[in-house]
Parts: C-alpha cells; sequence; structure tokens
C-alpha cells in the first residue's frame, strides 16, 4: 500500500499590512504569492517525505525504479560488473583556494564514479578562473573550455565533447543545471539534468528577500528583480522538456517538476547531494584544537557558527540583526563566522562574542564543524540543497535553519535534528534562544541523531551508487529493477 500525504492546512494567514502591501503590487506579483500560497500549503513541515514508517517501506521498495518519488540513496545498490562512458558539463570544477560549494560537490561525485571504474569526461572551466590544462587522474579526464573572463564557454565546451564523442562512444551525457543549454540538449538522444536550483525556488527566495528589505511596504512597488521572476520562471517551464531525464536533489523540487512543470512522472527523479564521509568526521579533539588556535574563549556557555558566502541571500542580514540581540540577553554565547563577503566587516563589528574567520580551506571545513554546539544556516535561498547543513551533521553537530521545503522535507525533518525558523528577524530570534534553553547536553543529543541521519543516504558513496544505478537503467531497462539479485 503506498504512503498517503496527511492532510496540512495553510501555515500563513495574510495580515491587513500584507493586504496594503499586496494591494499595492502588480498582477505578476500577486500571480506570485499566490504560487508562493499553493507552496507553503503542499509542503508544510507536517508533509514528510520521511516519516519513520516511511522509510521502512521505502527501504523494501520493489518495482521499477522510474517510479519511485522519494530518493533513489536510501536504497542499497550493489556492484556492477558494466562499465559507463559518460560526459559531464559543469560550470566550473575546483582549481585553487576556497572553492564553492557547487564545484565541491561535482569533484565528489564525479571523482567516486570514476574511482568505480566508469570513465568519466568532464567539460567545465576553472573555479578560480586561471589558465589551466587538461587534467586526466586515472578514469576522471576534466577538459577546460573556458572564454576571456574565465567562465565555462558553452560552445567550445560542446565542441570538445563532439570531438571527444566521436562516433558515439558516450553512454550517456550529464549536465549540472544549464551547463549544457537546452536548444544543444535536445539534438542529443539521451541527456540527464542535474537540477540544483530551479526558478520556481529562485522566485520565492526573491519574495523573501524584498519582504525583508520593505517588511511594511513603504517603497512605491516591488524591485527589478521580483518583477522579473515570473518571465523567468515560465520561459524556464517550457524549455524544461528539452532534457530527458531530470534529476532533483530534494523531494520537493521532484513534486514541484511533476506537479507545476508538468513533466512526466517517470522522467523526474531525486538523488540528494552526498558529500565525502572521511572527510566529514565527528571529532571533538580537533574542534577543541580549532578553538584554542582561533582564540575562542574557554569560558564561553555555547559556540555557534555560520560558513560560505557572507552575502544577503545567504541570510547574513537576517543573522546579524539575531545575533546582535542574542549577544546583549546571553554574553556567554559566541559566534564563529567561517567565510568572505561583504557582511564580514559588519559581522567583525558585533564585538568580542564574534570571531570572523575568512574563507577556510576545504581541509579545514571539519575541524571547523566540530568546533562548534550547533550550526546555523539563515539562507535565504530555498533553490538547492546547502552541503555546509550536511557537512556539519556529518561532524555530529545539531542545525539550525530556514523551514524552505527543500530542507523541511528531506534534511531537517524533526526537532531530533535541530531547529528550523520563518525568515525573518523576530523567528530567528526565537529558535536561538529555543537551542541556548534546551543546552548543551540536549544539542549533543540532536547532534547525534544528525550523524545518523546523514550516514544512511547524504554520503558520496550512497550519491555515487545511486548516480550509477541511474545511469545504468537510463542505458538498459533491465537495471530499473529493484531490487537486483546483486542488490544488498
Amino acid at each position: 500500500m503506498g504512503w498517503k500525504k496527511p492532510y496540512c492546512k495553510p501555515r500563513y494567514a495574510s495580515s491587513n499590512s500584507h493586504k496594503l502591501y499586496y494591494c499595492r503590487t502588480s498582477l505578476t506579483i500577486l500571480t506570485l504569492a499566490l504560487l508562493f500560497g499553493s507552496a507553503v500549503y503542499v509542503f508544510t513541515p507536517e508533509t514528510r517525505f520521511w516519516e519513520p514508517g516511511f522509510l521502512h517501506h521505502e527501504a523494501r521498495y520493489r518495482g521499477d525504479l522510474r517510479d519511485l518519488n522519494s530518493p533513489w540513496n536510501k536504497l542499497c545498490f550493489g556492484p556492477t560488473s558494466e562499465k559507463l562512458k559518460i560526459a559531464v558539463f559543469s560550470k566550473s570544477w575546483p582549481t585553487g583556494p576556497s572553492p564553492g560549494g557547487m564545484e565541491r560537490h561535482a569533484s565528489t561525485l564525479y571523482s567516486a564514479l570514476a574511482s568505480r571504474g566508469h570513465k568519466i569526461h568532464v567539460f567545465t572551466a576553472p573555479s578560480d578562473r586561471q589558465q589551466r590544462s587538461e587534467v586526466k587522474e586515472g578514469n576522471l579526464s576534466v577538459h577546460f573550455a573556458a572564454n576571456d573572463h574565465g567562465s565555462v564557454n558553452f560552445s567550445l565546451a560542446y565542441e570538445m565533447f563532439l570531438q571527444e564523442n566521436g562516433s558515439g562512444d558516450f553512454d550517456y551525457v550529464h549536465t549540472e543545471s544549464v551547463s549544457l543549454p537546452y536548444w544543444r540538449a535536445k539534438m542529443l538522444p539521451k541527456v540527464a539534468v542535474t537540477w540544483h536550483g530551479i526558478w520556481y525556488e529562485i522566485m520565492h527566495s526573491k519574495l523573501f528577500q524584498e519582504l525583508l528589505a520593505n517588511p511594511n511596504g513603504l517603497f512605491p512597488g516591488p524591485t527589478t528583480e521580483l518583477q522579473e521572476a515570473m518571465p523567468r520562471l515560465l520561459d524556464e517551464i517550457r524549455f524544461f522538456s528539452s532534457y530527458s531525464q531530470h534529476i532533483c536533489i530534494s523531494n520537493s523540487a521532484g513534486e514541484v517538476l511533476r506537479n507545476i512543470y508538468q513533466l512526466p512522472q517517470r522522467n523526474v527523479h531525486v538523488i540528494l547531494n552526498g558529500v565525502d564521509e572521511k572527510n566529514f568526521v565527528f571529532d571533538p579533539e580537533a574542534g577543541l584544537r580549532f578553538r584554542k588556535k582561533h582564540g575562542v574563549p574557554s569560558n564561553v556557555s555555547l559556540v555557534m557558527g555560520v560558513a560560505g558566502r557572507l552575502v544577503r541571500d545567504k541570510g547574513h542580514p537576517l543573522l546579524y540583526e539575531a545575533f546582535s540581540s542574542i549577544a546583549k540577553q546571553h554574553p556567554g554565547v559566541f559566534l564563529l563566522v567561517a567565510g568572505s563577503g561583504p557582511w564580514s566587516k559588519r559581522y567583525s563589528e558585533l564585538g568580542p562574542n564574534v570571531r570572523v574567520l575568512g574563507a577556510l580551506e576545504p581541509y579545514e571545513l571539519s575541524d571547523f564543524y566540530n568546533a562548534l554546539d550547533l550550526f546555523i544556516n539563515p539562507t535565504l535561498r530555498p533553490q538547492g540543497l546547502d552541503l555546509t547543513l550536511i557537512e556539519a551533521m556529518h561532524c555530529g553537530k545539531p542545525v539550525l535553519t530556514t523551514n524552505f521545503p527543500s530542507i523541511t522535507g528531506t534534511v531537517v525533518l524533526s526537532g531530533e535534528y535541530g531547529y528550523t525558523f520563518s525568515p525573518n528577524v523576530g523567528s530567528l530570534v526565537e529558535a536561538l534562544n529555543l537551542a541556548i534553553r534546551d543546552g548543551l547536553k540536549s544539542l549533543q543529543e540532536k547532534g547525534m541523531f544528525c550523524r545518523k541521519h546523514v550516514l544512511s543516504m547524504f554520503t558520496a558513496s550512497k550519491m555515487a551508487l545511486a548516480y550509477e544505478r541511474f545511469f545504468l537503467c537510463m542505458k538498459n531497462s533491465k537495471y530499473c529493477q529493484y531490487p537486483l539479485p546483486t542488490d544488498c
């Protein structure tokens, strides 16, 4: 018997101030607000894809993988002797210091697939925008196709692909988002795309940022970015069918592609991002050394941390205001800020309770997470799935993050894993106060729940096995059946 979604009520009721605000907006923004409302209705925290009973059901899934609506990572795929040759288009590849999350994801996934014996050719640009020669490491080949500005030259990348493809040697073509433009993709018979963010989600991000910047509707109208969101969304819905198969990195995105983008059920799949479980480990001693190295006082009552680009859409205006209040109420609470960006200087102005570390090298990140009692991700971007949440949870840390569908429907499933808040300062302050009141023992217990959860499906090995089986299934339908005799 299939899982049945529980009935849930809308979580947000319009206040008079909201009505006054929306009266000033255009029809586009009204439509956008209606879409936002429908998304909230469908994806409330009560709408769980991973209730314990559902987990058990999916662990015993039998049937065609193309009919599976939940993440492939949860299933247990066995070994295969068949090897593939896969072409990959990616906007960038990690080179130089402090690569971003997308670059690290690409490197983790394709290195893992290459280590399993598959021949992987990546057509991309270096993340540091410097001139680079082709990289060849075992079964992994990275071809750089950069323009004069250092970003990927789509035409050159496609030409390099055609040359490497010869008489059609590649078993499948995979693109990270629109690294292979749709007008190229529709010319190829076997193309899968992984969406790390879709405009339906981006539209909501811009809505949250508008409400944060102009909460009382005092300005004459919405920003240009918000006005442009709906046309971009419509264009995206129209061209998505140019790609043969679609992979989403969250349950909520999969629901949107099926129900709103109207893509066929069997063309939409969910494979969650994973991180290298060997690089992000629970190590309290390393955390203590990190605290000492960066001058964290030994008598602090609680150490919180945030990591990533210190920009507006990552929610740093929210955290800045919220922690300003928390520091006054709880002088023993300390904040470590890892990353670079415009908000770095602002955080430095908050006083002795804050230490700004700058951008950390990838090898330092595990120690950083281990130095924390609570990891904060105040993002205003509902799209995608931040790797920082998963990395912190691998290190046994509870998380405090925005209650967006991509997060609450996939990662932070309940209060056992941490805390969520609505994207406004008051809600964030309330969540921070709750975490502080719960205390260190409760936070440590939540951290162990987090670690167990992410080890079950948010690992590089689980992700690579899921992608491997996906490509095999797309090449030969016999691999679409689950379980096979070789599956565990």
